[in-house]
Parts: structure tokens; C-alpha cells; sequence
């Protein structure tokens, strides 16, 4: 046993790194940004290195088991980065790294050993075979089986520390791989069997006939095209829809089942797009500026919708690539990475590596292992492809960078804007984000000088951006025909004069369902989430009420358990409600319908737009999914059933989310040489956010907002941290808030040279979530260093009472 300490973060929710000491065995391989297996009370887990030559703790130190990797998995830069994220965000060391590296490599599963093909062919693996000795003998015999995993306790089970060395020798020669194994990781030759559609039936009425006597047939067949029309039979006993009736629709030919393999890079196949057209002299000039930015230089690339942004993204990106440098490209969500793989593709080639969550275990760790490895040197992904392996990284980009998915949900509840600018600060890169709505705080930025502000203020060709008409609907008429979905004559007329013409319309609602909520029209009775403060969302097909936050889900009522009344009031409007209406106005119209409920299974989304670009789509019906990055010329007609769905909610975001919301949308239309015009239906046409949408102001819009938000005073005015309690006792949860903000505000009163302030607490106004009770308090401070401090006292030292738990969330993108 040597002398040496090193401090170790593990994939929990530990405050702090663990002490463990360093056999001499294993000291020239533990370095920090290694893994290394080490004793958790009665398990073995794997952690990382994040710091050596550490003192010896008071207590006696537990030995580090094992060291699996010659090379750290994580740089010099990304341990800082990492260091930099907990403390900035009062995280978890240990999920931090667990955040930036693949399930495979750091997860709370097993330690476990598999051999490489042709691994006992090599020195280590010859002396195996010819040893005598037990330990040898012991080993051999596991891994008798070629590409078996053992788990590590078994080799020290088996054959103790000698075992363990042994494997440490095949591990330095590349024939052992250390990883663990945690419940979803599949095998790369697993095979799925998939259920893909073979009829199509367009109407409501092909499918009355068609499934009048075998409900779970038709259910089955919705759930199927609800899914792009293909799906894993596994997902779809997911959604409830079982075996038998999945047989019964391949026996009378609706559909067809075969067997497929996993897909290691699940986007070889995906059809590039052609390499773009020359720049304009606009981007030209964006491309310039870009390309003169100082290492650790931020710029904000600020253009209309159709400004052409993604082709200044990959003319910058290139001449990254050819310096020999690497770049990671980021979109706000999965919806739209292939539509991104294939233009980055189309430039790049096989040097584009896809990194997200809604690859496999063995995908996502095959693209981090060829960035890590420099055999591809350009990223894409959502909000963890910040933390791509690239080895000499010299750009990242941020496209739609005001998106609020770009902030983490759970911890680490980082903001990807920041965590990017932070890299590049280290890694002497730079950074682009690009939006034709910026986030108050991008903006306020580019205006002190912080960012560099880079413009193209009109589309390419010199398109004129759609005229905007605002239809109040406290005034104009309405379809008579559209019952509960508020459809107005003038949004009629224009869907239907595109459809007269051969030309496609995207309908905007941003609520997914068929109905809002469900009521007794006798006594009044509500339907709610018995986990959630909120109503249960009605969907039609398959039917069901459900719960958007926690998953719940219940058979919609056909009496009230209060009276006994019938129950047949179903009140608001969901997007499945607004495709249903469609189809019937419109019947000769081919309708899809793209949101959380059509795009749960992969390459779902993709297939959809597959159909809009290939023109087998007259009007898409959608969430905020279609209003970002989409760009079809054939679209001359976008409307807005309701824009009034966020604005107002209790969140001081609540007008910023509307205005880019009905911006963003609005740019969907007239791309291309046919022109468009957008159609705006709200029952508050006076309010700035809809005024400024309407005449594409986006100037006037954040200069109104920053006003605003100035008194009370709010982002990007301030620093804010919002301070959730949560916990299964309402009361507990009110007694601990009220707690914490008192302890807080008699720390501030202690330190006067600490300029921060405590709001609340109050009831979040979500009040419960996932069967939990939750109270916050606002954090506020001027200073950015006074914030990250207070954060992390208040984490590691709040007085929380037993039973409740607390959330310290820094850069909140809501405070619902």
C-alpha cells in the first residue's frame, strides 16, 4: 500500500468527493479524468479522479480496487469544466461527470469486464493460458465464453488481487474493457422485432369500417401511425398495446413484422443533404467576423427567419475543421438533429458524430469513443453534446440558442449557453450562438460589448418576411362547424386558399391532447392528476386521460363518482382536437400531427417531415416542435390557433416564450418563391409580445421586455436562483420553506456586504408534482461570484428538516 491519497466523485448525490488511498500496484495508472473501481460500503462502484496527492483524511482511507484505463477518460479541460459546472450550479460532483460521460463508461450499474475479440491471443492473454496457477486458472475459466461480461466482484470473487491483476494487464494491452452494465445498455447484435404499417386508412370513416368490431385492433393500428407508422413491437406494449392484437393486424395484412438488428450508428443511413450554395455577401460578412473572434470570443449571430444562419454555422465550422481543430454544433432538441446530421453530412461527411439521449447506450458511446479517439472531429447533439471528448476543440455552436431546452431539468440543472462559454474559455475556442429571437440575457450581453453582435437582417434572395394578420377572438366570427376549437373565418379562408392552390399550411397549438380537462356538468367535479396539482389532459386515440408531468394515466370517466351524473363535458382544445377538426373540414387534405404523443418513438419526428418535404402532407398540426429550424418553401400558410396558450402563466418568462414562439412559427412561412402570410389568433391583441411578433419586431419586443423586467427586477437585470422545497407532507414542505428563507435572510442580514435579496417563500405554482408537495423561494443577487457562493453555502448548509428535500436551481428557465 503506498502513501498516496487521491479524491475520487462517484455517480451519486454526494456533496463532496471521496477519499480513497492508492495501492502501489495501481499509482502510474490513476491520474485524474481516470476511472477507477473502489469500495462503497458493501458494492463496488466506479468512480473518477478528480484530484491526486491529496492529504490523508483524518479517518482510515478504503483502497482503490482497480484502474481500468491506461488514458484519462475525461482532459485537463473537462475535469475543470466539471469542477466549474458543480460549483457554479451547486451540483454533485459525481453527477456532473455522470452528465458529460456515456451510461456505458460511469453509472451507478456494475463494474464489469469484457474481453475484446482475439483478447488471449496477446501476451497477457498467452501467459493466462499457459499459468498454473489457481488465479489464472479461475480467470480463464469466466471468460471461457467469447465477448462475455463478468462483473468485477466475480473476478474477486474467483481469484482476489491476483485475478485483478491479471485483468490489469489485459486491460493495458487493449484486449479487457472495464464498463458498466446498468439496466438499459443492450447489446450491439440484439435484435428488435419492428411493426411497420402496410395500409394506410386516410379517414375517420375507412376506419369505423375497417375496426368496427375489434377495438383493440384499431387501437393498435392509431397508436402505430400516431408513431410515423413504425414502431418496436417493445414500444408499443409501452403504450398498453399488446401482443395478440399486433399479431391479429399483421394476420389480415394491416401491417407487417420483421426482425431487425441495433443499429450502432443509427444515422449511417439518414440521405445527406447537398452541400449548400455559395454565401451571400451578408454571409460572407458573418462568416468573416466569425472567423476574427479572439480564442474564448463569444458572438451572437442575430438573423431574421431565413436569413440563412445554418449556412454561416457550416462555412465557419469548415474553416474549423481544416485548421486541424474540432467543433461541437448544438440544437435545442432531438426534433431536429437529423434534419441537422444531413446538412452537416452533406459538408462533413463521416466526420459528424451524433451524441443525445435518444441513442442506446452502445450508440451514443461508439460516437463519444470515435470524437474521444479523433477519428471524427465535428458533434452534434442537444444540451449534453456540450461536454463532447474532443480533443483540440475550437468552436461551438448554438443554434436557436434563446430554446428553453436548453437548460437541464435535473441536476446538474446546468444552462448550456453558460457551460459552453465556460469551455471555450478554456479551451481557447470560440462560440456561436444564433437565433433570430435572442434570450433577454444574449441580448443585454451583445449590448454591454460582452458578445460581439453579428446581424443579417433579411432573408436570403431579399424574401420579404409574411405579413402577420391578428385576429381577436373576442370579436371575430368562427366557423360554425368548429365547436370547441377556436377557428376563425379568416383562418379558414387562408387554409383553404392554400390548399385550393397545391400548397401546404402548418397549424400551431401549443397544447398536445384532445381535450384540456374533463368536468361534471352536473356538480362540477374536476378530473386531476392524483399525483400533480393540475387537471388530467383528455386524449382521444388511444383513450385515455393523462398526466403531462408525471406519466399517470386513467380511463376517461363515463359518470361522476361525486353524483353519478354523465360525464361528457370536455373542455378546451388539444392538438389532437384541432387534426380531427381538420380532417373533417377539410377532408380531401392529408393532415398529420407532429408532437410529444406522434414523435415518442425514434426517427418518428423524422418521418413526419419526410412527408412534408416530400409533399404527401397538406397541412401539419403541431406543438412549439414545428416552430423551430423547418424549412419547407412549399408552406405559404401558418396558423396560430391560440396564442394566448403561455402568456399567462405566473412565470416572468411568460411574454418572452409567446414572442418567440409566434415568431419563430411565423418565419415557417413563405421560404421559398410562393411567398406566405401568417394568421395570429389570440384574445389579447393589445399585448406587447403579440403587437411586436405581429410586425416581426424583435428589437422593439426586447427593448419593451427589458423594461418590464426592471421593476421587479429579474433577468437579465440580476442573477436568480430559484429554492424549491419539496416533499410528501404539505405542511412539512410550508414548515421547511419557511425555515430555509428565514435561515437565508438572517445569513444576508449578518453579511450587509453581501448585496442579495430573498423573496418568498410561497407555494410553487405548480404546487405538486410527481406526488410531491413543493415551496420556493427566489435568490436574487447582483453579483454573479455572490450568487455561486450563497448557492453552495445554502446547499451544503441549509437547515432542512427530515423528510423534505431541497433544490437549489440556478438560472432558472421557469418558475413554475
Amino acid at each position: 500500500m503506498s502513501d498516496a491519497f487521491v479524491d475520487v466523485a462517484l455517480p451519486l448525490a454526494l456533496s463532496t468527493a471521496l477519499t480513497y488511498s492508492v495501492p502501489a500496484d495501481l499509482a502510474g495508472r490513476v491520474k485524474a479524468g481516470c476511472r477507477v473501481v473502489v469500495p462503497v460500503l458493501r458494492r463496488e462502484v466506479v468512480g473518477i479522479v478528480t484530484a491526486t496527492g491529496r492529504p490523508a483524511p483524518a479517518a482510515a482511507a478504503r483502497a482503490i480496487i482497480a484502474a481500468p484505463d491506461a488514458e484519462p477518460v475525461l482532459d485537463a479541460a473537462l475535469v475543470a469544466l466539471a469542477r466549474h459546472v458543480g460549483r457554479y450550479y451547486a451540483a454533485p460532483p459525481g453527477l456532473v461527470l455522470r452528465a458529460m460521460l456515456p451510461a456505458a463508461l460511469f453509472s451507478v450499474g456494475r463494474p464489469m469486464v469484457r474481453l475484446e475479440a482475439g483478447a488471449l491471443e496477446g501476451p497477457a492473454g498467452a501467459a493466462l493460458r499457459r499459468a498454473g496457477d489457481a488465479p489464472s486458472q479461475a480467470v480463464a475459466r469466466l471468460f471461457r465464453v467469447p465477448g462475455r461480461a463478468v462483473p468485477l466482484a466475480a473476478v474477486r470473487r474467483a481469484a482476489g488481487g491476483a485475478g485483478l491483476k491479471l485483468v490489469q494487464r489485459l486491460a493495458a494491452e487493449g484486449a479487457a474493457q472495464v464498463v458498466t452494465l446498468p439496466p438499459r445498455t443492450a447489446a450491439p447484435e440484439r435484435t428488435e422485432r419492428m411493426v411497420e404499417l402496410v395500409r394506410r386508412y386516410e379517414h375517420l370513416l375507412d376506419l369505423d369500417a375497417r375496426f368496427a368490431r375489434t377495438p383493440k385492433q384499431r387501437e393498435a393500428y392509431e397508436t402505430l401511425a400516431a408513431l410515423g407508422g413504425r414502431a418496436s413491437a417493445t414500444a408499443l406494449e409501452r403504450r398498453g398495446i399488446s401482443r395478440s392484437a399486433l399479431a391479429a393486424l399483421v394476420a389480415r395484412g394491416d401491417a407487417r413484422s420483421v426482425l431487425e438488428a441495433r443499429m450502432r450508428d443509427p444515422f449511417a443511413a439518414l440521405r445527406t443533404s447537398p452541400p449548400p450554395a455559395e454565401p451571400t455577401a451578408a454571409q460572407r460578412d458573418a462568416v468573416a467576423a466569425l472567423g476574427a473572434l479572439a480564442p474564448g470570443g463569444v458572438a451572437l449571430l442575430f438573423g431574421v427567419t431565413g436569413s440563412g444562419k445554418t449556412l454561416v454555422y457550416l462555412e465557419h465550422v469548415r474553416a474549423v475543421v481544416a485548421s486541424g481543430r474540432g467543433a461541437i454544433v448544438l440544437v435545442p432538441e432531438i426534433a431536429l438533429t437529423p434534419q441537422t446530421v444531413a446538412r452537416l453530412r452533406g459538408v462533413f461527411q463521416d466526420d459528424v458524430a451524433v451524441l443525445h439521449s435518444g441513442l442506446s447506450d452502445g450508440e451514443r458511446y461508439d460516437a463519444w469513443r470515435s470524437l474521444r479517439e479523433g477519428r471524427r472531429r465535428v458533434a452534434i447533439g442537444a444540451r449534453s453534446a456540450v461536454f463532447a471528448p474532443i480533443p483540440r476543440l475550437g468552436a461551438i455552436v448554438l443554434d436557436e440558442e434563446h430554446d428553453p431546452s436548453y437548460k437541464q431539468g435535473e441536476a446538474p440543472r446546468y444552462q448550456t449557453r453558460e457551460v459552453a462559454i465556460r469551455r471555450a474559455a478554456l479551451a481557447g475556442a470560440t462560440v456561436i450562438l444564433g437565433s433570430a429571437t435572442p434570450s433577454l440575457e444574449s441580448w443585454a450581453a451583445a449590448q454591454s460589448g460582452a458578445y460581439r453582435l453579428i446581424e443579417l437582417p433579411e432573408r436570403v434572395g431579399s424574401r420579404p418576411l409574411p405579413p402577420v394578420q391578428v385576429v381577436d377572438l373576442r370579436a371575430e366570427p368562427r366557423v360554425a362547424e368548429s365547436r370547441a376549437v377556436p377557428w376563425s373565418e379568416a383562418l379558414d379562408v387562408a387554409v383553404r386558399g392554400a390548399l385550393e392552390r397545391g400548397e401546404q399550411a402548418m397549424v400551431l397549438l401549443n397544447r398536445r391532447g384532445f381535450s384540456r380537462f374533463v368536468q361534471c356538468p352536473s356538480c362540477g367535479r374536476f378530473w386531476e392528476c392524483p399525483n400533480c396539482s393540475i387537471t388530467l389532459t383528455y386524449h382521444r386515440s388511444p383513450g385515455a386521460l393523462r398526466c403531462h408531468h408525471c406519466g399517470h394515466r386513467e380511463r376517461p370517466p363515463e359518470t361522476c363518482p361525486d353524483c353519478g351524473a354523465e360525464v361528457q363535458v370536455y373542455h378546451g382544445v388539444g392538438t389532437q382536437q384541432v387534426e380531427e377538426f381538420l380532417a373533417g373540414r377539410f377532408p380531401a387534405a392529408r393532415v398529420a400531427r407532429m408532437d410529444l404523443d406522434t414523435t415518442g418513438e425514434r426517427w418518428s419526428h423524422h418521418r413526419i417531415l419526410e412527408r412534408v418535404e416530400a409533399g404527401t402532407v397538406d397541412v401539419l398540426v403541431g406543438t412549439q416542435m414545428i416552430a423551430k429550424g423547418l424549412d419547407f418553401p412549399r408552406v405559404t400558410v401558418v396558423g396560430v390557433v391560440d396564442a394566448d396558450v403561455a402568456l399567462s402563466l405566473p412565470d416572468f418568462r411568460a411574454a418572452e416564450r409567446t414572442f418567440d414562439l409566434l415568431t419563430q412559427v411565423a418565419g415557417r412561412a413563405g421560404r421559398g418563391p410562393l411567398g406566405g402570410r401568417v394568421i395570429v389568433q389570440t384574445r389579447a391583441p393589445g399585448h406587447h409580445a403579440i403587437v411586436h411578433a405581429a410586425s416581426h419586431d424583435v428589437r422593439g419586443f426586447l427593448a419593451a421586455e427589458l423594461v418590464e423586467r426592471r421593476d421587479p427586477p429579474y433577468p437579465p437585470h440580476l442573477r436568480l436562483a430559484n429554492v424549491v422545497v419539496s416533499g410528501k407532507d404539505e405542511q412539512a414542505v410550508a414548515r421547511g420553506a419557511e425555515r430555509v428563507a428565514a435561515w437565508l435572510r438572517a445569513l444576508l442580514a449578518a453579511r450587509p456586504e453581501v448585496h442579495a435579496t430573498v423573496v418568498g417563500p410561497a407555494p410553487c405554482p405548480i404546487e405538486r408534482v410527481r406526488d410531491r408537495w413543493r415551496w420556493h423561494s427566489l435568490l436574487k443577487a447582483a453579483d454573479d461570484g455572490e450568487l455561486t457562493r450563497l448557492a453552495g453555502y445554502l446547499a451544503a448548509r441549509a437547515p432542512v428538516p427530515g423528510g423534505v428535500r431541497l433544490v437549489v436551481d440556478r438560472d432558472p428557465a421557469s418558475l413554475l
